[in-house]
């Protein structure tokens, strides 16, 4: 079978969005994200079973290993992505050892500059945990909280490396490894859990130990030093092995730092967004424990952004990062028309794809949640809870992956200033609509209302960044995009309506159960797949059958 995907109109003068290298290479990291996302799955569902998915003692550990994966996500989605992929790609091209000693000295001067990073935030544990605390927060719930972060925060070393790891190997076209790598992280942070089950059913905040928390952070951390770890002997096998260069000065890393400055402040910004919404969620959930319940927090906030992230991370993150090296060659040749028709298809492909997940996500939130977390300490009305914050992040989905995809485009252009400052006005909007919701909304949706203002963030910082790049390029295929974008919501429309009539009639002769919950979702997403494909192929969706033909190559691949 041809390796090409279905040309879209002639009209568009577009040439097809994967040549086989990229299609196979974005369906084997799909088979690696789907693995390690089902993984991460069991693992968020073995914290829920030690922690419990609300309350205060599981709030405080999540938001200790927030604070280094907020870094990490950050690095990936932007700092190291924005500086690492198209140096490299333009010093492969242009030096006469392939680029060696260039990626030698920025390994050498981001590592650094990571382990001092680290090495102050560990310093800085108290201060960073009171600082994201809630102001409800009793002198016990913080104790627990900072003992949390002295063990999580040297992550962000090994997050970082990590990262830096993956862009050398995705710039020398290795894609598979760094997609399998975080398997290895939740498989031991799952054994951390049961080893945790195992000496504390019934953990709370008043009872929990020294000893306890050191086994649940330790392994927490020692899973992410492993995924850093496994990537090294990789890196040698596809020809490069990592020497430090202390000779910085001189070397041409002049632009990579001034790139950097953009993506630093890019972190920070959103560091003080996740900063307000966390000490909100955690105000939250620490009041609603106050007054003898077990309301959604930033525990229950972090779940429902996991599992929301989900279908974007195997979707929109395997075709773009195999695109990635292809966009920024191009940019360094000046072929501007490339780059733009590899942003403007990828735009509708993934939005084929991600469209019906945001409808499943919506409609089924609450479901899905009790079959991931409602085991343990974690009752099925607590999972429940925790799906209405998914639901209010599943408004925001297709934007989410729309502003991934556009902020791509400016990478490759080597342009970190223009994202970083239209994300003050996204983090804005983030805080601003989360806030008023959150002040809005009754106390057990308040959270809810956090992740709605985070998808209105989204949708806002979509639709300027499109704005900005399209004259930049030279246009982004408006016409057609927007085109395929409404065909896609009218098929979305009459897939949600038949999938809301399904649940209902289902909902009458299945109980509230796990079993229940099973017949529902299955029956659904069934459905709604089924009529979105069908009323979108209707409508001629070119990229419809693009899409099918992806998920059945991944379905062989994994076969």
């Amino acid at each position: 079978m041809s390796a090409d995907l279905p040309a879209v109109p002639a009209a568009a003068q577009a040439v097809p969005l994967a040549d086989p290298g990229v299609l196979r290479s974005s369906s084997v990291m799909a088979v690696g994200t789907v693995i390690s996302r089902i993984t991460g799955v069991l693992r968020t569902t073995a914290l829920a079973a030690a922690l419990g998915s609300l309350g205060v003692l599981a709030d405080s550990y999540n938001t200790a290993n927030t604070l280094p994966n907020i870094i990490y996500i950050m690095l990936v989605g932007g700092a190291l992505n924005a500086v690492f992929i198209p140096q490299l790609v333009r010093h492969m091209k242009d030096d006469a050892d392939d680029g060696t000693a260039y990626a030698d000295r920025l390994l050498t001067l981001s590592a650094m500059a990571l382990l001092v990073i680290t090495v102050l935030a560990v310093l800085a544990a108290p201060w960073i945990a009171r600082l994201y605390a809630g102001p409800a927060y009793s002198t016990r719930q913080l104790e627990v909280l900072t003992a949390f972060a002295y063990l999580c925060l040297p992550q962000i070393l090994f997050y970082g490396l990590y990262a830096l790891y993956s862009q050398v190997l995705n710039a020398r076209g290795h894609f598979a490894a760094p997609m399998f790598a975080p398997i290895i992280n939740n498989a031991v942070v799952i054994a951390g859990c049961v080893a945790f089950l195992a000496v504390s059913t019934t953990p709370s905040i008043a009872t929990i130990t020294g000893r306890q928390i050191a086994l649940l952070g330790t392994a927490t951390t020692l899973g992410v030093v492993l995924q850093a770890v496994s990537l090294t002997p990789v890196m040698a096998r596809s020809g490069y092995r990592f020497r430090p260069r202390l000779d910085l000065r001189g070397q041409g890393l002049g632009t990579a730092v001034g790139l950097a400055k953009w993506t630093i402040f890019f972190v920070l910004v959103n560091q003080v967004a996740f900063l307000v919404i966390t000490k909100l969620a955690n105000q939250a959930g620490a009041v609603a424990e106050q007054a003898g319940t077990k309301g959604a927090g930033s525990s229950a906030y972090a779940n429902a952004q996991l599992m929301f992230v989900l279908p974007h991370s195997i979707i929109t993150v395997s075709v773009i990062t195999a695109l990635m090296p292809r966009m920024s060659r191009a940019a360094a040749s000046g072929d501007l028309a490339a780059v733009r028709r590899d942003l403007a298809q990828g735009m509708r492909l993934v939005s084929a794809m991600l469209v019906p997940a945001g409808i499943l996500l919506a409609l089924l939130g609450p479901r899905v949640a009790q079959l991931l977390l409602g085991y343990g300490n974690t009752s099925d009305p607590a999972a429940r809870l925790v799906g209405q914050v998914l639901q209010g992040f599943s408004v925001g989905i297709l934007a989410y992956s729309l502003s991934y995809v556009l902020l791509r485009g400016f990478y490759a252009l080597e342009d970190t200033r223009t994202p970083a400052l239209v994300n003050i006005l996204t983090q804005a909007v983030n805080i601003g609509v989360g806030y008023a919701l959150y002040r809005a909304l009754p106390p057990q949706r308040a959270v809810a209302g956090l992740a709605l203002g985070y998808a209105v963030s989204a949708i806002v910082s979509t639709v300027v960044l499109w704005l900005i790049l399209r004259p930049r390029l030279g246009g982004l295929d408006t016409f057609l995009t927007v085109r395929t974008l409404v065909r896609l919501a009218l098929a979305g429309v009459a897939a949600a309506v038949v999938g809301a009539a399904a649940m209902v009639a289902l909902g009458t002769v299945t109980g509230p159960g796990k079993t229940g919950a099973l017949v529902v979702v299955v029956v659904v997403s069934l459905v709604v797949v089924g009529v979105f494909v069908v009323v979108a192929r209707r409508l001629r969706v070119s990229e419809m059958a693009a899409a099918v033909e992806i998920v059945s190559r991944r379905l062989r691949l994994s076969s």
